[in-house]
């Protein structure tokens, strides 16, 4: 194996990760307009290194629209069995009251106007080459509280995202032009658009005097070939660098810089049964360069035990590559099927394949309700998809419908908690949760 693609996969191994997307993940930009109240009661284990406790949950989770406004929270009370006092971890933090608070939104991503506070279950800005399915909440117990803006005026706009309206951590931003709109009466030149994006992690050790901010910073162009509100067909180039601080150099330089060329399709309400994005990229990669390095898993990455940040993976990258990467995410029957789909691989590279997947099958089945989310890196057969071990990250849960609003649920969840407050180092922490769970749409 190529020695770039060991640092790759150490990347993901050499300190534990977590996968935000425990809640919607990708499917939240599908988004639902349903109003909704779901609560349950049951029992949660949590097992991680230092040991396991069984808490007894109430967990509140409604979400409610209102035209474009949209409300969401997230309730979770857990009661420690033997003693009954309330799980401390939950509460001990200055934000504990905020992290209740899952999102308050006007409109939806892609829409003209899109404004979001709270969780980032799976935030993109641009293409994503640079930010793509990032998430402020890999960290179950240590989820922020951040916020997206963005405004698309037809001539020109931008996408912007904070991880933390707490303190200056991860801020990013796009701001792109259509300079042939009001030139062009041809439909394809007048809809070409130009952009530039900046990134940066102001602080990855979470010590304000430290000086270890990483900044990723590109430009894009879009061609769309085809545009309208049931089809879209467009093209698209992306050129990104990596600039930050090395703890093993002990210096602020230069990293390496990736490009990428791709072609996506979407695909809007289809006769009322369906609805789909696709997208099929080729990229080429410098030395010292990981593409989307703002990702489902930074939070957790960003600074590891020693003192290591994940700029200082990028050293081991010795070597170009190149690669491919495919997404698609859709909607089938009315909502009753919600799925995405990500795979990335690099050329003649083994174990270098990343997968996502994500299944929402409320109401597919009269009786069933079924949610599974799957991440796997260093893929190198099937034989490896099939497998769970420690290059996976999953959430299985399965509910038994009593009657239409009633669901007796059974939940698997890894994700990761800090070893101690403030530490921002990660250990595993599963989770398994039967309870009754309350639905109710209106």
């Amino acid at each position: 194996m190529k020695k770039s693609a060991v640092v790759i996969i150490a990347l993901f191994l050499g300190a534990p990760f977590g996968f935000a997307q425990i809640s919607d993940g990708g499917l939240a930009y599908m988004g639902s307009s349903s109003n909704i109240f779901y609560g349950g009661i049951g029992l949660t284990t949590i097992a991680s290194e230092t040991g396991s406790n069984t808490y007894f949950n109430i967990h509140l989770r409604p979400e409610f629209t209102f035209g474009k406004l949209g409300v969401g929270l997230n309730i979770n009370l857990l009661f420690n069995s033997q003693t009954g006092e309330l799980r401390k971890e939950d509460w001990n933090r200055p934000e504990a009251l905020l992290q209740q608070i899952r999102y308050v939104r006007w409109g939806r991503k892609f829409d003209p106007l899109y404004i979001r506070a709270g969780t980032l279950d799976a935030a993109r800005i641009g293409h994503g080459s640079i930010v793509n399915y990032y998430s402020n909440a890999a960290s179950w117990d240590n989820r922020k509280f951040g916020g997206a803006f963005d405004l698309d005026l037809g001539l020109f706009g931008f996408e912007s995202l904070t991880s933390n309206f707490a303190r200056a951590e991860l801020v990013a931003g796009r701001a792109y032009v259509r300079p042939l709109r009001t030139m062009m009466p041809i439909p394809i030149l007048r809809n070409f658009t130009i952009g530039a994006t900046y990134a940066q992690d102001f602080d990855p050790d979470g010590v304000t005097e430290s000086k270890d901010g990483t900044t990723v910073y590109g430009f894009d162009a879009e061609l769309p070939i085809i545009k309208n509100s049931t089809f879209g067909l467009y093209l698209y180039y992306d050129w990104a660098q990596i600039y930050g601080y090395s703890y093993l150099e002990n210096q602020t330089r230069t990293f390496g810089v990736g490009q990428f060329a791709g072609i996506a399709a979407d695909v809007g309400s289809l006769f009322g049964l369906a609805e789909f994005h696709a997208k099929f990229e080729r990229r080429w990669m410098g030395k010292e360069f990981l593409p989307s390095y703002f990702d489902a898993f930074y939070e957790v990455q960003r600074y590891q035990e020693g003192g290591m940040r994940k700029t200082d993976m990028l050293l081991g990258i010795t070597e170009e590559t190149r690669g491919w990467f495919g997404e698609f995410w859709g909607k089938v029957l009315d909502d009753r099927i919600r799925l995405i789909g990500m795979y990335s691989f690099l050329d003649n590279v083994s174990e270098s394949g990343i997968l996502h997947f994500e299944l929402d099958a409320p109401d597919l089945v009269p009786v069933l309700a079924v949610h599974a989310t799957y991440d796997k890196v260093g893929i190198n057969n099937v034989g490896d998809v099939l497998t769970l071990d420690n290059r996976s990250i999953a959430r299985v849960g399965a509910g038994y419908k009593i009657n239409p609003f009633m669901i007796m649920y059974l939940d698997y969840i890894w994700t990761f908690e800090e070893t101690f407050p403030g530490s921002n180092v990660f250990q595993p922490q599963e989770r398994f949760e039967p309870k009754m769970v309350f639905v109710f749409k209106f």
